[in-house]
């Protein structure tokens, strides 16, 4: 696969979300390429609710492409006890800023959305064929459909204005520097957290959500990142891509596994009274290789151990901070 870094981007790039999880790992690739002046302002900066912050956005930095990563985003108990705020902030950003991106002659606009707007009961492998056959599933369906509808809105654009805008349904990312907030992180990031503090303290089990049986395919957060910018480069066409790596795991073995990594040999309890969310997830990632060049590079294996190596040492060093300022106290 060639290096996203040396492909030739256009110079001005507007990077929305480059404070996040996804976002660092783009903008650590543009960073690379001498040839994209690249504006990642934050949310501290621009309101991208706001339709005159994005206007006023526009007119400053000019940009002649926009990558839209930015979204509000959790896992199911986040999206269960908000799903509101995670349909209107994720719908008013991305449509306010693909009409402003159009109003402003943007030469491209890449909408990343998520594998969250599939049907619930989407045949596996998932086809981009299948988006529209069917509900998301429940918990997160405000989400899904929120992001889905920048979709809609690409199309309809290209069809009545010419408007090149292009569509990538990511499947659930981890990497190191994922978010491991226990209110809002995704599943590898609470497992991770869940173990590491369960072992710390000497606990006889965790608890887990569910009873193991659904399957995810994961993306190793870079190897995301490459995908995208590869697309941004070298897909032109209305019809939404899959990005995946091919990988398909059980909840519950994926706890094992990283019970294993990070040495947790307590008891791994499974609360079936709390959801399972989608039953299967694994999509169908033959048109990003053939279109553009994409395919995974990182085995799960191995970036799963990344990730916990990641968040263990960043564990370890907070500890060893808090017995440091613990020990001056006395």
């Amino acid at each position: 696969m060639v290096d996203p870094a040396n492909k030739v981007l256009p110079q001005r790039i507007l990077l929305t979300g480059a404070s996040g999880f996804l976002g660092r790992a783009v903008l650590k690739l543009l960073q690379r390429n001498p040839s994209a002046m690249v504006f990642a302002p934050g949310h501290s900066e621009v309101d991208l609710t706001s339709g005159s912050a994005i206007e006023d956005l526009f007119k400053s930095i000019r940009p002649t492409m926009v990558i839209h990563l930015a979204a509000v985003v959790g896992g199911i108990g986040a999206n269960r006890e908000r799903p509101g705020t995670f349909f209107y902030e994720n719908a008013i950003m991305g449509i306010q800023l693909m009409e402003a991106a159009r109003r402003h002659g943007v030469e491209k606009f890449v909408a990343v959305g998520t594998i969250c707007s599939y049907p619930k009961f989407t045949p596996v492998p998932f086809r981009e064929d299948d988006l529209w056959n069917g509900y998301p599933e429940e918990t997160n369906a405000a989400y899904g459909l929120a992001k889905k509808m920048l979709l809609v809105q690409a199309q309809a654009y290209r069809t009545q204005y010419g408007f090149n805008a292009i569509y990538l349904l990511p499947v659930n990312l981890y990497g190191p520097g994922d978010n491991f907030d226990p209110t809002s992180s995704h599943v590898i990031p609470s497992l991770i957290r869940k173990c590491v503090e369960a072992k710390t303290l000497g606990k006889a089990s965790i608890v887990v959500w569910g009873d193991g049986m659904p399957t995810r395919e994961f993306l190793f957060v870079d190897d995301a990142a490459e995908g995208i910018i590869l697309a941004a480069e070298g897909y032109d066409k209305p019809d939404p891509v899959n990005l995946g790596s091919g990988d398909e795991v059980s909840v519950r073995d994926l706890a094992e596994r990283i019970a294993t990594l990070t040495g947790f040999e307590g008891e791994i309890e499974w609360d079936k009274s709390m959801p399972n969310g989608q039953p299967r997830r694994r999509v169908d990632g033959s048109k990003a290789e053939k279109e553009f060049g994409f395919k995974a590079r990182t085995p799960f294996v191995e970036g799963l151990r990344l990730t916990v190596d990641d968040y263990v040492s960043g564990f370890q060093s907070a500890s060893s901070r808090d017995t440091i300022r613990h020990s001056k106290s006395i």
